[in-house]
């Protein structure tokens, strides 16, 4: 942080340490109670001086410094297939979300529970799964929007049920990307009530994904192995 020890922070502020607390923890670089013990500072925390030492020992955002010979065997970033079981297990970084007249989001890697819940009155949020691990391989999220509203986004591979209820506003599931679920991906279901409000539960893939099954293409045509409309995930 470039601005005085001194100055006071903004919620938006301690909500970006928190993120970056989860992504720690989601990565093994926090134990949980070190987790907790920083992530209940972060809340409490008053100045850019109480806040800097939460995440002085972490790697900046996006850093990423492990060996190829002791990365993840696959990840959802973009450079290599989704292999879920390397995503399934571990201890959820985040059970809840709430916001009244503001906002939340939860996105990266963080480890979605067994059962989340996430409430917006007045307010929006945002629930990204394309990235996250899960703590279970059954997993139940519930949304609740009052005169606000909602996104959830999914990959396409993931098994996902939606199954909620909107009154004088929508409970919907869309997506550009066609839906290929994966046996070996968990289930999601999706439930909850939206009223004057939305819920919207959207399968997307990220731009990484999409630049590396774009390049799968190309590489497949080149090669005379792939027809225009194929999917390259079919090719061995």
């Amino acid at each position: 942080m470039s601005e005085l020890p001194e100055m006071r922070a903004s919620d938006s502020e301690r909500e970006r340490i928190a993120e970056r607390l989860r992504d720690a923890v989601a990565e093994g670089r926090l134990t949980m109670e070190e987790f907790n013990d920083r992530l209940d500072a972060a809340y409490r925390a008053r100045t850019h001086g109480e806040l800097e030492p939460l995440v002085s020992d972490l790697p900046a955002p996006g850093t990423t410094i492990e060996s190829p010979a002791t990365a993840p065997a696959a990840t959802s970033s973009g450079d290599r297939p989704v292999r879920w079981a390397d995503r399934i297990g571990g201890l959820a970084t985040s059970k809840f979300a709430f916001a009244v007249w503001g906002g939340f989001s939860r996105r990266g890697r963080w480890t979605a529970p067994r059962s989340f819940n996430a409430y917006a009155v007045m307010g929006g949020g945002e629930l990204d799964l394309r990235e996250a691990h899960f703590e279970d391989r059954e997993v139940v999220i519930r949304c609740f929007a009052v005169m606000g509203g909602i996104d959830v986004i999914v990959p396409p591979e993931l098994n996902v049920e939606v199954n909620g209820f909107g009154f004088m506003g929508g409970f919907d599931e869309s997506g550009s990307d066609e839906a290929l679920p994966d046996p070996a991906a968990p289930r999601v279901r999706i439930t909850g009530f939206a009223l004057m409000g939305g819920i919207d539960v959207r399968r997307k893939r990220t731009k990484a994904e999409r630049q590396r099954l774009k390049a799968e293409r190309e590489q497949a045509r080149r090669h005379g192995r792939l027809h225009k409309g194929d999917d390259p995930r079919e090719l061995g």
